[in-house]
Formats: C-alpha cells, structure tokens, sequence
C-alpha cells in the first residue's frame, strides 16, 4: 500500500491506497473518485505494511483510503465500519474523520 501523512492546520492528513490505483479515475454515475499522484503518491509517499497503515490511521485527523486492500485494513482493525465503506466503479473508498 502507499501511504502519505500530511501535517495541515487541522490536524494529520493520511492518505492511503493500493498501489494499483493510483492515477486512476473511477466514476458511477454521478460519483467520480480520482487517485491522483499529488494526493496518495509522490515523493512523500511509502511502501507501508498492514501495521504502518494502521498505526497512521490510528494517529490521523481526517484520511481517505482507495482500495481493497487499503480499506479492507482499515476494516479489519475496526477504524473503518464496513457499512459506510463507498464502492465507486468497483473500487473500495472510505474517509475518516476523528473528532
């Protein structure tokens, strides 16, 4: 997975997602999801493991995830319900929000 964390104003910027999406565009119907290279990739981006993922996401004031893989990480250690993750064009995307 490719993992980028960014410091804003608001607190920690994550953005994870399987490597295979990034710079594609999915779209259904009125919904459009677009991994560009300046959002989850670049220079600033890692390889990360399950366990890194988790740890960022944990530490995280808002991140979008892109993927199965990255989403069905996020579900599986209970920081994302599966009930609100979006399957846009057949690709898995949830945001977080820690209030």
């Amino acid at each position: 997975m490719l993992l980028r964390e960014r410091q804003t104003p608001e607190g920690l910027l994550v953005s994870v997602c399987d490597p295979e999406c990034l710079g594609e565009t999915y779209v259904d119907g009125d919904v459009s999801l677009e991994v560009t290279e300046d959002f989850y990739g670049g220079e600033e981006a890692a390889e990360a493991d399950a366990e890194t993922v988790i740890d960022s996401l944990t530490r995280a004031s808002v991140a979008n995830i892109v993927g199965e893989r990255a989403v069905g990480v996020a579900v599986e250690a209970g920081i994302v319900d599966e009930e609100r993750v979006l399957v846009v064009d057949g690709t898995y995307h949830a945001q977080l929000l820690w209030m």
